[in-house]
Protein backbone atom coordinates (compact mmCIF):
# COMPACT_ATOMS: atom_id res chain seq x y z
CA UNK A 1 0.00 0.00 0.00
CA UNK A 2 2.78 2.44 0.87
CA UNK A 3 4.49 1.62 -2.45
CA UNK A 4 1.32 2.44 -4.39
CA UNK A 5 1.03 5.82 -2.62
CA UNK A 6 4.66 6.65 -3.43
CA UNK A 7 4.17 5.76 -7.12
CA UNK A 8 0.99 7.89 -7.23
CA UNK A 9 2.75 10.82 -5.60
CA UNK A 10 5.69 10.47 -8.05
CA UNK A 11 3.26 10.41 -10.97
CA UNK A 12 1.48 13.53 -9.69
CA UNK A 13 4.86 15.21 -9.20
CA UNK A 14 6.01 14.34 -12.73
CA UNK A 15 2.73 15.56 -14.20
CA UNK A 16 3.04 18.84 -12.28
CA UNK A 17 6.63 19.25 -13.47
CA UNK A 18 5.68 18.55 -17.10
CA UNK A 19 2.79 21.02 -16.94
CA UNK A 20 5.08 23.59 -15.34
CA UNK A 21 7.70 23.10 -18.09
CA UNK A 22 5.05 23.43 -20.80
CA UNK A 23 3.76 26.58 -19.14
CA UNK A 24 7.27 28.02 -18.88
CA UNK A 25 7.96 27.16 -22.56
CA UNK A 26 4.74 28.84 -23.66
CA UNK A 27 5.58 31.88 -21.56
CA UNK A 28 9.07 32.02 -23.04
CA UNK A 29 7.67 31.74 -26.57
CA UNK A 30 5.15 34.45 -25.80
CA UNK A 31 7.86 36.67 -24.37
CA UNK A 32 10.02 35.92 -27.45
CA UNK A 33 7.18 36.96 -29.75
CA UNK A 34 6.53 40.04 -27.74
CA UNK A 35 10.22 40.95 -27.70
CA UNK A 36 10.37 40.91 -31.53
CA UNK A 37 7.14 42.82 -31.94
CA UNK A 38 8.17 45.38 -29.36
CA UNK A 39 11.64 46.12 -30.76
CA UNK A 40 12.36 49.85 -30.92
CA UNK A 41 12.07 51.36 -34.40
CA UNK A 42 15.73 52.40 -34.35
CA UNK A 43 16.85 48.80 -33.75
CA UNK A 44 14.49 47.46 -36.42
CA UNK A 45 15.94 49.95 -38.92
CA UNK A 46 19.48 48.75 -38.19
CA UNK A 47 18.51 45.08 -38.60
CA UNK A 48 16.36 45.43 -41.73
CA UNK A 49 18.82 47.80 -43.42
CA UNK A 50 21.32 44.90 -43.60
CA UNK A 51 18.94 42.69 -45.61
CA UNK A 52 18.93 42.10 -49.35
CA UNK A 53 16.10 43.55 -51.39
CA UNK A 54 14.34 40.16 -51.56
CA UNK A 55 14.51 39.67 -47.75
CA UNK A 56 13.48 43.29 -47.22
CA UNK A 57 10.32 42.67 -49.24
CA UNK A 58 9.61 39.47 -47.29
CA UNK A 59 10.12 41.29 -43.99
CA UNK A 60 7.68 44.01 -45.00
CA UNK A 61 4.87 41.42 -45.07
CA UNK A 62 5.12 40.63 -41.32
CA UNK A 63 3.03 43.55 -40.09
CA UNK A 64 2.26 47.20 -40.80
CA UNK A 65 4.96 48.38 -38.42
CA UNK A 66 7.64 46.30 -40.14
CA UNK A 67 6.32 47.38 -43.55
CA UNK A 68 6.85 51.01 -42.62
CA UNK A 69 10.40 50.36 -41.42
CA UNK A 70 11.28 48.15 -44.42
CA UNK A 71 10.14 50.82 -46.87
CA UNK A 72 12.12 53.50 -45.06
CA UNK A 73 15.44 51.61 -45.39
CA UNK A 74 14.83 49.76 -48.67
CA UNK A 75 17.79 50.08 -51.03
CA UNK A 76 17.02 49.86 -54.73
CA UNK A 77 19.78 50.11 -57.31
CA UNK A 78 19.45 51.70 -60.73
CA UNK A 79 20.27 49.63 -63.81
CA UNK A 80 22.90 50.90 -66.24
CA UNK A 81 21.91 52.82 -69.35
CA UNK A 82 22.65 51.72 -72.89
CA UNK A 83 24.77 54.36 -74.67
CA UNK A 84 24.75 54.48 -78.48
CA UNK A 85 27.59 55.90 -80.55
CA UNK A 86 26.27 57.76 -83.61
CA UNK A 87 27.70 57.11 -87.06
CA UNK A 88 27.55 60.85 -87.78
CA UNK A 89 27.33 63.95 -85.59
CA UNK A 90 27.71 64.45 -81.86
CA UNK A 91 24.21 63.48 -80.63
CA UNK A 92 24.44 60.42 -78.39
CA UNK A 93 21.41 58.42 -77.31
CA UNK A 94 20.95 56.78 -73.90
CA UNK A 95 18.33 54.14 -73.18
CA UNK A 96 17.01 53.57 -69.63
CA UNK A 97 15.71 49.95 -69.45
CA UNK A 98 13.80 50.49 -66.20
CA UNK A 99 11.75 53.42 -67.46
CA UNK A 100 11.93 52.38 -71.11
CA UNK A 101 12.86 55.91 -72.08
CA UNK A 102 15.46 57.25 -74.49
CA UNK A 103 17.45 60.41 -73.80
CA UNK A 104 19.91 62.31 -75.96
CA UNK A 105 22.97 64.42 -75.19
CA UNK A 106 25.42 66.39 -77.33
CA UNK A 107 29.00 65.23 -76.74
CA UNK A 108 31.29 66.98 -79.26
CA UNK A 109 34.31 65.97 -77.14
CA UNK A 110 33.97 62.44 -78.51
CA UNK A 111 34.46 63.42 -82.15
CA UNK A 112 36.73 60.89 -83.86
CA UNK A 113 36.81 58.53 -80.85
CA UNK A 114 36.16 54.81 -80.68
CA UNK A 115 34.71 53.24 -77.57
CA UNK A 116 36.87 50.59 -75.87
CA UNK A 117 35.59 49.90 -72.35
CA UNK A 118 33.46 51.26 -69.52
CA UNK A 119 33.67 50.95 -65.74
CA UNK A 120 32.82 53.00 -62.65
CA UNK A 121 31.20 55.70 -64.77
CA UNK A 122 34.23 56.22 -67.04
CA UNK A 123 34.57 55.51 -70.74
CA UNK A 124 37.90 54.44 -72.18
CA UNK A 125 38.29 55.93 -75.65
CA UNK A 126 40.77 55.72 -78.50
CA UNK A 127 41.45 58.18 -81.34
CA UNK A 128 42.92 56.22 -84.26
CA UNK A 129 44.21 59.30 -86.11
CA UNK A 130 46.33 60.55 -83.23
CA UNK A 131 46.67 57.24 -81.33
CA UNK A 132 45.47 59.14 -78.25
CA UNK A 133 44.00 57.09 -75.39
CA UNK A 134 41.81 58.87 -72.87
CA UNK A 135 39.26 58.50 -70.08
CA UNK A 136 36.02 60.44 -70.35
CA UNK A 137 33.04 60.82 -68.02
CA UNK A 138 30.06 61.53 -70.31
CA UNK A 139 28.00 63.20 -67.59
CA UNK A 140 30.58 65.38 -65.82
CA UNK A 141 32.54 65.99 -69.08
CA UNK A 142 35.79 65.32 -67.23
CA UNK A 143 38.65 64.04 -69.40
CA UNK A 144 41.94 62.35 -68.45
CA UNK A 145 44.54 61.89 -71.20
CA UNK A 146 46.93 58.96 -71.36
CA UNK A 147 50.14 58.40 -73.35
CA UNK A 148 49.73 57.68 -77.06
CA UNK A 149 49.59 54.04 -77.99
CA UNK A 150 49.07 52.17 -81.24
CA UNK A 151 46.16 49.99 -80.27
CA UNK A 152 46.23 47.12 -82.73
CA UNK A 153 43.34 45.49 -80.91
CA UNK A 154 40.48 47.57 -79.67
CA UNK A 155 39.88 45.20 -76.76
CA UNK A 156 41.36 46.84 -73.67
CA UNK A 157 40.21 47.04 -70.04
CA UNK A 158 41.01 48.92 -66.85
CA UNK A 159 40.81 47.85 -63.22
CA UNK A 160 39.08 50.79 -61.49
CA UNK A 161 38.21 54.47 -61.76
CA UNK A 162 41.10 56.58 -63.15
CA UNK A 163 40.75 58.64 -59.98
CA UNK A 164 41.93 55.61 -57.99
CA UNK A 165 45.67 55.17 -57.37
CA UNK A 166 45.22 51.46 -58.23
CA UNK A 167 43.92 52.09 -61.77
CA UNK A 168 45.70 49.96 -64.38
CA UNK A 169 44.98 49.54 -68.10
CA UNK A 170 45.58 46.21 -69.79
CA UNK A 171 45.57 44.79 -73.30
CA UNK A 172 47.11 41.70 -74.88
CA UNK A 173 47.88 40.58 -78.44
CA UNK A 174 49.64 37.71 -80.19
CA UNK A 175 53.17 38.31 -81.45
CA UNK A 176 53.78 34.73 -82.60
CA UNK A 177 52.03 31.38 -82.07
CA UNK A 178 53.78 30.96 -78.70
CA UNK A 179 54.31 34.59 -77.61
CA UNK A 180 51.87 37.28 -76.48
CA UNK A 181 52.60 40.94 -75.78
CA UNK A 182 50.98 42.41 -72.67
CA UNK A 183 50.75 46.22 -72.60
CA UNK A 184 49.87 48.16 -69.45
CA UNK A 185 49.58 51.79 -68.40
CA UNK A 186 48.17 53.95 -65.61
CA UNK A 187 46.99 57.57 -65.27
CA UNK A 188 49.99 59.86 -64.87
CA UNK A 189 52.37 57.55 -66.74
CA UNK A 190 54.51 58.98 -69.55
CA UNK A 191 54.42 55.82 -71.68
CA UNK A 192 52.93 52.35 -72.00
CA UNK A 193 54.87 49.31 -70.84
CA UNK A 194 54.93 46.26 -73.13
CA UNK A 195 56.36 42.89 -72.12
CA UNK A 196 56.43 39.68 -74.18
CA UNK A 197 55.38 36.45 -72.45
CA UNK A 198 55.60 32.82 -73.43
CA UNK A 199 52.10 31.69 -74.29
CA UNK A 200 50.71 28.18 -73.96
CA UNK A 201 48.38 27.06 -76.67
CA UNK A 202 45.39 26.71 -77.16
CA UNK A 203 44.91 30.31 -75.93
CA UNK A 204 44.56 32.46 -79.05
CA UNK A 205 44.41 36.21 -78.49
CA UNK A 206 42.35 38.22 -80.97
CA UNK A 207 40.16 41.27 -81.34
CA UNK A 208 37.30 39.14 -79.96
CA UNK A 209 38.82 38.71 -76.49
CA UNK A 210 36.62 39.33 -73.45
CA UNK A 211 38.22 41.11 -70.50
CA UNK A 212 37.27 41.57 -66.84
CA UNK A 213 39.21 42.59 -63.74
CA UNK A 214 38.42 40.30 -60.80
CA UNK A 215 40.11 39.79 -57.41
CA UNK A 216 43.18 41.77 -58.47
CA UNK A 217 43.67 39.89 -61.77
CA UNK A 218 42.82 40.53 -65.41
CA UNK A 219 40.95 37.59 -66.94
CA UNK A 220 41.00 37.31 -70.71
CA UNK A 221 38.59 34.89 -72.41
CA UNK A 222 39.94 34.00 -75.85
CA UNK A 223 38.05 33.30 -79.04
CA UNK A 224 38.38 29.57 -78.34
CA UNK A 225 37.08 29.87 -74.74
CA UNK A 226 40.39 29.48 -72.85
CA UNK A 227 41.33 31.84 -70.02
CA UNK A 228 44.51 33.87 -69.91
CA UNK A 229 45.28 35.56 -66.57
CA UNK A 230 47.54 38.56 -65.97
CA UNK A 231 48.71 39.57 -62.49
CA UNK A 232 49.54 43.32 -62.58
CA UNK A 233 51.36 43.21 -59.22
CA UNK A 234 53.61 40.23 -59.95
CA UNK A 235 53.72 40.97 -63.71
CA UNK A 236 52.95 37.37 -64.65
CA UNK A 237 50.93 35.83 -67.48
CA UNK A 238 49.48 32.32 -67.33
CA UNK A 239 46.81 30.13 -68.90
CA UNK A 240 44.20 28.63 -66.57
CA UNK A 241 43.70 24.92 -67.10
CA UNK A 242 39.93 25.25 -67.23
CA UNK A 243 38.12 23.54 -70.14
CA UNK A 244 36.12 26.09 -72.18
CA UNK A 245 32.42 26.44 -71.37
CA UNK A 246 30.17 24.35 -73.61
CA UNK A 247 28.63 26.32 -76.45
CA UNK A 248 24.99 26.00 -77.56
CA UNK A 249 24.40 23.31 -80.20
CA UNK A 250 23.76 25.89 -82.90
CA UNK A 251 26.48 28.28 -81.78
CA UNK A 252 29.01 27.68 -84.53
CA UNK A 253 27.34 29.65 -87.27
CA UNK A 254 28.17 32.90 -88.99
CA UNK A 255 29.10 35.73 -86.58
CA UNK A 256 28.84 33.41 -83.55
CA UNK A 257 31.60 35.36 -81.77
CA UNK A 258 29.28 38.36 -81.42
CA UNK A 259 27.00 36.43 -79.07
CA UNK A 260 29.57 35.82 -76.32
CA UNK A 261 29.85 38.04 -73.22
CA UNK A 262 31.71 38.06 -69.89
CA UNK A 263 30.96 39.94 -66.66
CA UNK A 264 32.27 40.10 -63.07
CA UNK A 265 30.30 40.42 -59.85
CA UNK A 266 31.61 40.27 -56.28
CA UNK A 267 34.54 38.05 -57.20
CA UNK A 268 32.56 35.77 -59.53
CA UNK A 269 33.02 35.60 -63.31
CA UNK A 270 30.07 34.92 -65.60
CA UNK A 271 30.08 33.99 -69.29
CA UNK A 272 26.98 34.26 -71.48
CA UNK A 273 26.60 32.40 -74.77
CA UNK A 274 23.72 33.27 -77.09
CA UNK A 275 22.85 32.23 -80.62
CA UNK A 276 19.94 33.43 -82.75
CA UNK A 277 16.67 32.40 -81.02
CA UNK A 278 18.27 29.80 -78.75
CA UNK A 279 17.95 30.44 -75.01
CA UNK A 280 21.21 31.82 -73.62
CA UNK A 281 23.52 29.59 -71.62
CA UNK A 282 25.11 31.22 -68.57
CA UNK A 283 28.19 29.89 -66.79
CA UNK A 284 29.97 30.84 -63.58
CA UNK A 285 33.64 30.06 -63.08
CA UNK A 286 34.28 27.65 -60.20
CA UNK A 287 37.79 28.68 -59.16
CA UNK A 288 38.19 25.76 -56.74
CA UNK A 289 37.19 22.89 -59.01
CA UNK A 290 38.50 24.69 -62.12
CA UNK A 291 35.38 24.33 -64.21
CA UNK A 292 32.56 26.37 -65.70
CA UNK A 293 29.24 25.64 -63.97
CA UNK A 294 26.02 26.21 -65.88
CA UNK A 295 23.67 28.52 -63.98
CA UNK A 296 19.92 27.95 -63.81
CA UNK A 297 19.44 30.80 -61.33
CA UNK A 298 21.43 34.01 -60.84
CA UNK A 299 20.09 34.54 -57.30
CA UNK A 300 18.64 37.98 -58.06
CA UNK A 301 21.73 39.14 -59.97
CA UNK A 302 20.97 40.89 -63.26
CA UNK A 303 23.53 40.81 -66.07
CA UNK A 304 23.78 43.56 -68.69
CA UNK A 305 25.62 42.20 -71.71
CA UNK A 306 27.37 44.16 -74.43
CA UNK A 307 30.26 43.28 -76.67
CA UNK A 308 32.87 45.64 -75.20
CA UNK A 309 32.05 45.39 -71.49
CA UNK A 310 29.27 43.73 -69.52
CA UNK A 311 28.00 44.53 -66.03
CA UNK A 312 26.09 43.01 -63.12
CA UNK A 313 23.61 44.50 -60.66
CA UNK A 314 21.70 43.37 -57.59
CA UNK A 315 18.71 44.83 -55.76
CA UNK A 316 16.74 45.82 -58.85
CA UNK A 317 12.98 46.01 -58.64
CA UNK A 318 10.39 43.85 -60.34
CA UNK A 319 11.06 41.58 -63.30
CA UNK A 320 14.56 42.93 -63.85
CA UNK A 321 15.96 40.58 -61.21
CA UNK A 322 17.48 37.24 -62.22
CA UNK A 323 17.63 38.25 -65.89
CA UNK A 324 20.04 39.07 -68.69
CA UNK A 325 19.63 42.33 -70.60
CA UNK A 326 21.19 42.60 -74.05
CA UNK A 327 22.33 45.65 -75.98
CA UNK A 328 19.42 45.53 -78.40
CA UNK A 329 16.27 47.68 -78.25
CA UNK A 330 13.17 46.82 -80.26
CA UNK A 331 9.69 48.28 -80.85
CA UNK A 332 10.95 51.73 -81.85
CA UNK A 333 13.18 52.12 -78.84
CA UNK A 334 10.58 51.02 -76.30
CA UNK A 335 11.71 47.55 -75.27
CA UNK A 336 15.17 46.20 -74.48
CA UNK A 337 15.64 42.52 -75.32
CA UNK A 338 16.05 40.49 -72.13
CA UNK A 339 15.93 36.90 -70.96
CA UNK A 340 14.29 35.90 -67.66
CA UNK A 341 15.77 32.87 -65.90
CA UNK A 342 12.68 32.68 -63.66
CA UNK A 343 10.35 32.31 -66.65
CA UNK A 344 12.89 30.79 -69.06
CA UNK A 345 11.85 33.02 -71.93
CA UNK A 346 12.87 36.08 -73.88
CA UNK A 347 11.11 39.42 -73.69
CA UNK A 348 9.71 40.39 -76.15
CA UNK A 349 8.68 36.83 -77.01
CA UNK A 350 9.60 35.13 -80.31
CA UNK A 351 12.16 37.71 -81.38
CA UNK A 352 15.10 36.76 -83.59
CA UNK A 353 18.44 37.63 -82.01
CA UNK A 354 20.94 37.42 -84.86
CA UNK A 355 23.97 39.19 -83.41
CA UNK A 356 25.47 39.35 -86.90
CA UNK A 357 22.98 42.10 -87.76
CA UNK A 358 24.40 44.47 -85.15
CA UNK A 359 27.66 46.39 -85.04
CA UNK A 360 29.22 45.22 -81.75
CA UNK A 361 31.01 48.55 -81.32
CA UNK A 362 27.95 50.79 -81.59
CA UNK A 363 26.75 50.62 -77.98
CA UNK A 364 27.85 49.98 -74.41
CA UNK A 365 26.25 49.88 -70.93
CA UNK A 366 27.18 52.87 -68.74
CA UNK A 367 26.43 54.08 -65.22
CA UNK A 368 23.21 56.15 -65.11
CA UNK A 369 23.55 59.89 -64.40
CA UNK A 370 22.44 61.49 -61.16
CA UNK A 371 21.20 64.65 -62.89
CA UNK A 372 18.91 64.56 -65.95
CA UNK A 373 18.69 68.31 -66.44
CA UNK A 374 21.14 68.31 -69.36
CA UNK A 375 19.34 65.56 -71.26
CA UNK A 376 16.65 65.77 -73.91
CA UNK A 377 13.92 63.16 -73.54
CA UNK A 378 12.94 61.67 -76.87
CA UNK A 379 9.76 60.01 -75.64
Amino acid sequence: MAGKKRRKLRLLSDTFTDNRNVSLKENNEQEHRESWSDLPVELLEIIISQLTLRDNIRTSKVCKRWLSVALSVRKVNKPPWLMYFPKLGHLFEFYDPSERKTYSLELPELHGCRICYNKDGWLLLYKPRTMRVLFFNPFTREMIKLPRFEMTYQIVAFSSSPKSPDCILFTVKHVSPTVVAVSTCHPGATEWTTVNYHNRLPFVSSIWNKLVFCNGLFYCLSLTGWLGVYNPVEHTWSIRIVPPPRCPDNFFVKNWWKGKFMAEHNGDIFVIYTCYSENPIIYKLDQVNKEWVEMEDLEDVTLFASFLSSHARTDLLGMMRNSVYFSKVRFYGKRCISYSLDRQRYYPRKQCHDWGEQDPFESIWVEPPEDLSNFNWEG
